[in-house]
């Protein structure tokens, strides 16, 4: 007898709201159906109000993806709609529902949503949780937290270090960590030479890359700093920081005044567009992610895709997925350790070796594990409900 297929609804950003979870929701989705989990996603029509978000536009530009179900639907301040919304998917009748959860202000929404899909019914929910424990924290987050916690069934973790952080929420032992999958995107890689043409860059420089948006955890002000090191000034080595400022520039300014970086560092302080990312990865020699506190992260995912040797600091699950001087560097979080291991990646022409090595490591990161992984956990919690524990 042919075994029934399973139905699945993502809840949780997508086209046309722009960034790393949208990119990884409508990836996960993609992956399900090519699984067999017949499975489409939920989007935000209002995601954050205009005053909460930091930078200039939520949403992206260009054609979504056309081989995959989304639709805009959730209002994130809305309670009506979240009914609406909870409505809808039991009638649907998905075998689970997958809700991304990223900070405590989407804990109402989210929390809501999957109360009310869960009240009479069979579905199962399961959470990704990217962090429970925000990189800044704000009044109400543990409320927020806790009453979304409490709606799910199981939950999926990308660090051990966020795994260990649901301890504070729940005892459940339905929780399992899968690495982040690799970002694979944003197309394929181009010479590095195409790159920085493409860039207008200067090919007789040398260029180490921070990508994503910017704010304090990210450590930018520690990479620049890194970078006044006479060491780094005379071998020609150029920072690109390809990302918008989700915060005042002014401090990451005067470092590069104080410093007289002007010529050191390429600022591209903008939102990158989709099909840009893969020339600055592609351009750089190394991508360095100097966070002062992280979880996980999609940068190194992306780096992974692109063959790209990586410098992480020794925080949350980075080091989990940067194994250190093998495919790159995991450093302490200050300039000076930073600025160590650049030296040490030039001095000592690592670049060959650890391109060799990302090659090999980032078999890790399939996205058809991930969703093996996902499916698994479904099946656990469901056969526990069938059996009446």
């Amino acid at each position: 007898m042919e075994q029934k297929k399973l139905k699945a609804i993502i809840v949780g950003p997508a086209f046309p709201l722009r960034g790393g979870i949208a990119n990884f929701n409508e990836a996960l989705c993609r992956a399900m159906n090519d699984l067999g989990i017949e499975s489409k996603l939920i989007s935000f029509s209002l995601q954050y109000p205009n005053f909460l978000f930091p930078g200039k536009t939520q949403f992206d530009k260009g054609d979504g993806p056309l081989d995959i179900l989304i639709e805009t639907k959730i209002n994130s301040v809305n309670p009506f709609n979240w009914i609406k919304v909870a409505k809808q998917i039991k009638c649907e009748a998905p075998d689970f529902v997958v809700f991304r959860f990223w900070l405590p202000f989407m804990g109402p929404c989210l929390g809501t949503i999957a109360k009310r899909i869960k009240k009479g019914t069979n579905i199962k929910v399961i959470a990704i949780t990217d962090n429970v424990i925000p990189h800044e924290n704000r009044f109400g987050d543990k409320a927020f937290t806790n009453y979304f916690i409490k709606q799910c069934d199981a939950f999926i973790t990308m660090s051990q270090s966020v795994l260990n952080d649901l301890k504070e929420f729940t005892n459940t032992d339905k929780k399992i960590f899968l690495p982040h999958p690799i970002y694979d995107i944003f197309g394929e890689k181009v010479n590095k030479q195409e790159a920085i043409n493409h860039l207008n860059l200067n090919p007789l420089d040398k260029h180490i890359l921070f990508f994503g948006f910017i704010r304090k955890y990210k450590g930018l002000d520690l990479l620049l700093e890194a970078m006044s090191d006479e060491r780094i000034k005379k071998m020609n080595i150029k920072l690109i920081v390809a990302g918008e400022y989700y915060e005042d520039a002014t401090p990451y300014n005067k470092i590069v005044s104080k410093n007289k970086l002007y010529n050191n560092v390429i600022l591209k302080t903008e939102y990158i567009a989709s099909d840009e990312v893969r020339y600055y990865f592609c351009a750089a020699d190394m991508v360095c992610q100097p966070y002062r506190s992280a979880t996980q992260s999609g940068v190194t995912q992306i780096a992974y895709h692109f063959e790209k040797p990586m410098l992480v600091t020794n925080v949350g699950g980075l080091p989990e997925i940067v194994p250190n001087n093998k495919v790159g560097y995991v450093t302490e979080i200050n300039s000076k350790a930073i600025a160590d291991a650049i030296v040490d990646f030039y001095t000592n022409n690592k670049e060959e070796e650890f391109i060799k090595n990302t090659i090999l490591e980032k078999q890790r990161f399939l996205w058809s594990t991930f969703v093996v992984g996902l499916e698994k956990l479904y099946k656990q919690i469901a056969n526990e409900s069938i059996s009446g524990f």
